[in-house]
């Protein structure tokens, strides 16, 4: 299990209500369903619609159970608006 730090940009931001949150989990997958319990449905639309870097590693289209997070790493959410996936 790693711990390390989810940072949210433009409208997961305003969705999350902070700018970030700390993950506990093996994947990304994992830290995406942390965030979603912790701040709600709001925030869990616009994860649905983001891109992801890991530890400064663009996700693209892997599966999110197969991004391995690392101890002390960092995700990105990206909305579309701040560079992030398109609608």
């Amino acid at each position: 299990m790693a711990t390390g730090t989810i940072r949210y940009w433009a409208a997961a931001r305003a969705a999350a209500g902070v700018a970030e949150d700390p993950y506990d989990g093996e994947t990304l997958a994992d830290a995406l369903r942390q965030a979603r319990a912790l701040r709600g449905e709001e925030l869990g639309k616009v994860l649905d619609r983001c891109s992801y870097v890991v530890d400064d590693a663009p996700v693209g289209g892997r599966a999110h159970d197969s991004v391995r997070l690392t101890e002390g790493g960092s995700v990105e959410c990206l909305p579309p608006f701040a560079g992030g996936a398109r609608t």
